[in-house]
């Protein structure tokens, strides 16, 4: 629930500093336009939509650009890597006679290299870790997974959101485009690379999302 909350939160401050900076210039305005001797008559009408209907056109444009997107597809595409990775690792702690439900957190170093941790002899931890850095196909499935993996978790959380309790998250409208043919899985990740590179560290952990990337494999909830 603390994520639902922060994703929420997310959205609502981000729609609400939207319509203060609006809300100067619409005074201005209507200010500007109203001659002193104008009668009462002309305030606003009990019950009257605040939001003008571009605001509600562009809403609902939103909504269906992200019912187009095909995160079945990409959890497939996703699925593999995860499931390769997986039975990477476990196949390791049965060639090293480790118990099966030991912990392995897998990560990269500053340098790119593949890094190993978890409750293991250090011998034993610096052998897997060399193994799994000779290991091409491990290393190249891990790469994927590292920006694959946090932008489908972060596209996945806000449409849940979305379909849940009708928050539109602003943050994925930036990632969808209007052209169906570029919302490919990598070209949702060069543009969420770009929006993490480009957000606050808060706006990024408030959706869910780290910048750094870590496997955990037989890790406690």
């Amino acid at each position: 629930m603390s994520l639902l909350t922060s994703l929420i939160r997310a959205s609502t401050q981000f729609q609400q500093a939207m319509e203060k900076r609006q809300a100067p210039a619409t005074g201005a305005d209507a200010s500007a336009g109203t001659p002193r001797s104008q009668p009462a008559e002309a305030e606003p009408v009990p019950g009257a939509d605040r939001f003008t209907p571009s605001d509600n056109n562009q809403a609902d444009l939103a909504r269906l650009k992200s019912r187009k997107l095909s995160l079945v597809d990409y959890k497939q595409t996703v699925g593999q890597d995860l499931a390769f990775v997986r039975e990477t690792l476990r196949h390791k702690l049965a060639e090293y006679n480790l118990h099966p439900a030991t912990a392995l957190n897998v990560s990269k170093d500053e340098s790119g290299r593949i890094a190993v941790d978890g409750k293991i002899a250090e011998k034993t931890r610096t052998l897997i870790e060399k193994d799994l850095n000779v290991n091409k196909n491990f290393k190249d499935a891990f790469s994927r997974l590292s920006v694959n993996e946090p932008t489908l978790h972060f596209m996945d959380n806000a449409l849940k959101l979305n379909q849940a309790y009708g928050v539109n998250n602003p943050l994925l409208d930036t990632l969808i485009s209007d052209n169906q043919q570029f919302n490919g899985l990598q070209d949702l990740v060069h543009r969420y690379d770009t929006l993490r590179r480009s957000v606050s560290a808060e706006q990024i952990e408030a959706a869910g999302n780290t910048r750094s990337y870590a496997f955990n494999l037989n890790a406690r909830a």
